[in-house]
């Protein structure tokens, strides 16, 4: 079913137990969850993956680990409040909200729907809200932060006035992060899958609720926030929910380093591309590259090559109206990272390809470059 801010009910009795398990669908997405699949009674989310690293997964969500999400969520942050609710409920960052909510008793604020996502819409529907002395949250995607952070005066301030907006659902830009607290923004990074109930890692520290461990240079993930499994897909839980140490854990696929209980992610570990025998982490490039004026968006890929197995290629959206130049964009990455890191090409876009919100289609971004020559 698509399930819509008008029918929160059904979330609230999936979760008490009153209701059956829900399978929140993209609009026009066709359903992931055979009618006669049989669905343990304590999973109240059946949530399809955005397909992001591959097919799409319907992965089960039982009430324990929402609520463990929830609470740890609540403790961090300073306690239960209102929460915005500018995500599709598809998406688990958005049911987060709504199931965040309802363990809280506050409804969340809906603002009236329209074409895309329009933030001053959203500061005028916050500024018409009546006082609460509740705290107010607000979740949204890196794309969605990026807008925020563009506007000015009075626009911007009913986002300044949220106690914290979480940003997740891909890695956010380390020079969008600083704009965005230098215009008085509360923003904490989240980091985590649908299959830990979403973002469980907030600005690098697990919460509560979560543990994070390095092997093979791979993130994994544990606690009581993980997900049962996957809906009929023993083989997927099998190789993607390990045991270890004593504990059971989700193998994101992702690269990191945890440093005093700190993580850093560094990018999937599937998309290393490797140019002429030696590996280039995107992530990496990426991050020099977000730093450029005239960068709006990047999003680095390999490219097949004849002579050197694959070419870097940044894809490049371009904002402030400048647009950095191949020689410039080579020179900074190699000073940084070194020669077989800077990019071999530059292709501008007016959008990167997404799968889900905020979520990078590099497939169809590398497609989209190699169609460039």
């Amino acid at each position: 079913m698509e399930v819509h801010p008008g029918e929160l009910p059904r979330v609230a009795a999936a979760l008490d137990g009153s209701g059956p398990a829900l399978a929140p669908l993209r609009p026009g997405m066709p359903s992931a969850v055979a009618a006669d699949a049989r669905v343990p009674d304590d999973v109240a989310l059946v949530v399809t993956t955005s397909g992001s690293t591959g097919e799409p997964r319907a992965v089960l969500l039982d009430v324990a680990a929402l609520r463990a999400s929830a609470d740890a969520t609540h403790d961090r942050l300073g306690g239960p409040g209102r929460w915005l609710l500018t995500l599709p409920l598809h998406h688990v960052a958005g049911l987060q909200v709504v199931v965040r909510s309802l363990l809280a008793g506050a409804a969340p604020v809906s603002p009236p729907a329209g074409d895309g996502f329009d933030p001053a819409a959203v500061a005028a529907h916050l500024a018409a809200l009546p006082p609460d002395e509740r705290p107010r949250y607000g979740s949204v995607v890196p794309t969605q932060l990026h807008r925020i952070v563009a506007l000015a005066g009075r626009d911007l301030r009913p986002w300044a006035d949220l106690d914290a907006i979480l940003v997740g659902g891909a890695a956010t830009a380390p020079a969008l992060l600083a704009r965005a607290r230098d215009a008085g923004l509360r923003v904490v990074t989240t980091y985590g899958a649908t299959e830990t109930s979403g973002g469980c890692v907030y600005d690098g520290v697990p919460l509560a609720a979560a543990t994070a461990r390095i092997a093979d240079g791979v993130v994994h993930l544990g606690g009581p926030t993980l997900a049962r499994g996957y809906l009929g897909r023993l083989d997927l839980d099998a190789a993607t929910f390990v045991t270890a140490e004593g504990a059971r854990w989700f193998r994101t696929g992702d690269l990191g380093e945890l440093h005093d209980g700190v993580l850093r992610v560094l990018g999937r570990a599937d998309d290393v591309i490797v140019t002429g025998g030696v590996k280039v982490a995107p992530a990496a490039v990426e991050a020099v590259l977000a730093e450029l004026p005239g960068v709006a968006q990047v999003c680095v890929v390999g490219v097949p090559d004849d002579e050197w197995g694959s070419r870097v290629v940044a894809v490049v959206v371009p904002g402030g109206g400048r647009v950095p130049d191949l020689a410039e964009v080579r020179a900074v990455v190699r000073r940084t990272l070194g020669a077989a890191a800077a990019p071999r090409r530059v292709v501008l876009a007016d959008a990167l390809p997404e799968r889900g919100p905020g979520k990078v289609d590099r497939a169809g971004v590398a497609a989209l470059a190699a169609s460039q020559g």
